[in-house]
């Protein structure tokens, strides 16, 4: 691939990691519309931790063309430079959301209340609650993420063990079209926390690479390493057996997970009412244009979208929840 291929595939990761900083855009959504999607789930699903075990033999040339035989036929390449892309995102707007998470939480907040709402409204069509297995399936999520949003949120501690957890499930949701990685860590009360400890990462290596101290440096990349093992964890187990419910049980699956953003409407609601000392005109109209922002930013990405296939293109996906649409 030439130069500006890669290049591309970079500036894709940008878009994709930008989507899966805020709440309700995905990034799997952004990978749908550069046409990126089906490889990179082919991609995540071809990943073999075996291939490590060629890197011993790497010493020899032989050994190394063993190796990249391997990590291309992985399409790691491909892998590693759409990865730059969202983590060159992931850590510019996570420093936006810091900033604004601070100085005017009540818009922030009611920003994302827009966007998961809205989210939600088109997302609609994928509601199917004819069977009482799917309307139970709708149920729970609406229930759980209520529960989860509000006391469970608050007292989920931001333990190493919480924030391997929530890297695992948020991996998941930024890889499915539609499902936002950083409503996950909303939903687990832990999306503030960890944008700000990315933040203070990056600010560490700065100051570590100018010969400063690294304390601040351990801390927080203590966090980060954590997020990204349950992230890692997440790709090769979670992620596998959320692709095999859609595929076995989609109509409930999808049910649950757009239920599960109708329930998670509690976080930022209660976040924007701590927020606003008294409800006056004054306070209320721009508390009402962030959320009426956030939820046009969602409608017009669903609106460029709306002619793409969601599901992915590839036909045994097709068939395989033909065979399970009756679930």
């Amino acid at each position: 691939m030439a130069l500006r291929d890669w290049v591309g595939i970079y500036l894709k990761g940008v878009a994709m990691g930008a989507a899966d900083a805020v709440p309700g855009v995905s990034g799997g959504t952004i990978a749908l519309i550069t046409g990126i999607y089906e490889r990179l789930i082919t991609a995540i699903t071809n990943l073999d931790p075996r291939a490590l075990l060629l890197l011993p033999g790497a010493v020899s040339a032989d050994g190394r063309a063993r190796l990249r035989t391997r990590l291309v036929g992985m399409d790691l390449p491909f892998l590693l430079a759409l990865g730059a892309g969202i983590l060159t995102a992931l850590v510019t707007v996570s420093r936006a959301v810091e900033h604004a998470s601070e100085a005017t939480p009540a818009l922030l907040f009611a920003f994302f209340f827009g966007l998961i709402a809205a989210s939600a409204v088109v997302l609609y069509g994928e509601v199917d609650v004819s069977t009482p297995g799917r309307a139970l399936a709708g149920l729970a999520g609406v229930a759980l993420a209520f529960a989860v949003a509000g006391e469970v949120a608050g007292a989920l501690p931001h333990t190493l063990p919480v924030v391997t957890v929530a890297g695992a499930v948020a991996i998941c949701a930024m890889i499915l079209p539609g499902i936002s990685g950083a409503f996950i860590l909303l939903l687990l009360g832990q999306y503030i926390y960890l944008t700000g400890t990315l933040s203070a990462f990056v600010d560490a290596l700065l100051v570590a690479a100018r010969g400063g101290g690294a304390g601040a440096l351990v801390e927080s990349g203590t966090v980060v390493a954590a997020f990204g093992l349950g992230a890692v964890v997440g790709l090769f187990t979670v992620a596998h057996a959320v692709k095999y419910a859609l595929t076995r049980y989609r109509a409930a699956t999808l049910t649950f997970l757009v239920s599960l953003m109708v329930g998670a409407l509690r976080y930022p609601a209660e976040r924007v009412a701590e927020n606003v000392d008294a409800w006056t005109l004054g306070s209320a109209s721009p508390v009402l244009v962030a959320a009426v922002v956030g939820g046009a930013l969602v409608v017009a990405v669903d609106h460029y979208t709306d002619d793409l296939d969601l599901d992915g293109e590839a036909s045994e996906e097709s068939a395989a929840r033909a065979a399970g649409g009756s679930r």
